[in-house]
């Protein structure tokens, strides 16, 4: 009699193991699985990256997403006169320095920022806002603004299909680019010292 009710006990935890783990695999099984994220290599407007190395090692670092013109007109048409624009496609453009940095005369604290630009006919701003994180539009506001910066216009000597931003070494430090249609507009970044007091 207690044989027959080991065997029975022992008959009752296996089916009971083979039960639960049944119902483990089939409750996994009817989990949802997480979405796919998105390859944004192929997306339209893919991802490109963009570093320049000041000589005491420090880095200036942009991450944008660059759209193709495809047959449109860009300035003026795609991109409006007169309005906030993000330098780019998808997320907001990132701006990441880890020294202190004089861009067009403008001092500008170590750390993480985005890129606008307010783009006109015959005159160019760039604007360096300390909103971080977000999606490229809406503008976030002139609230965020840390500046606005005049820049350089010049004629691209051939259309140029992709936008393109560019960090060009020179003497004194780099040149800021943007490259799209028909246009280039620049602003010289050079280091600047930052004085102790500057997080007051």
């Amino acid at each position: 009699m207690r044989k027959f009710a080991a065997s029975a006990t022992l008959l009752l935890l296996s089916v009971s193991l083979l039960s639960g783990s049944a119902f483990s695999r089939a409750a996994q099984n009817s989990m949802p699985t997480p979405p796919a994220q998105p390859d944004k290599s192929k997306r339209p407007s893919p991802p490109a990256h963009v570093e320049y190395k000041f000589p005491d090692g420090k880095m200036l670092t942009i991450d944008y997403s660059s759209p193709r013109m495809r047959g449109r007109v860009i300035y003026g048409g795609l991109v409006p006169y007169g309005t906030e624009w993000r330098v780019g496609a998808n997320e907001a453009t990132t701006f990441v320095t880890d020294t202190g940095l004089n861009v067009g005369g403008t001092i500008v604290p170590p750390g993480s920022y985005t890129l606008f630009a307010m783009p006109n006919a015959d005159y160019w701003q760039l604007i360096i806002s300390t909103r971080t994180g977000e999606w490229g539009i809406p503008y976030p506001g002139f609230i965020y603004d840390f500046a606005r910066i005049d820049m350089k216009m010049s004629a691209l000597p051939s259309p140029l299909e992709d936008f393109t931003i560019g960090l060009d070494g020179t003497s004194a430090g780099c040149t800021l680019r943007l490259d799209w249609e028909s246009t280039r507009v620049s602003v010289d970044i050079a280091e600047a010292v930052m004085p102790h007091d500057w997080r007051k």
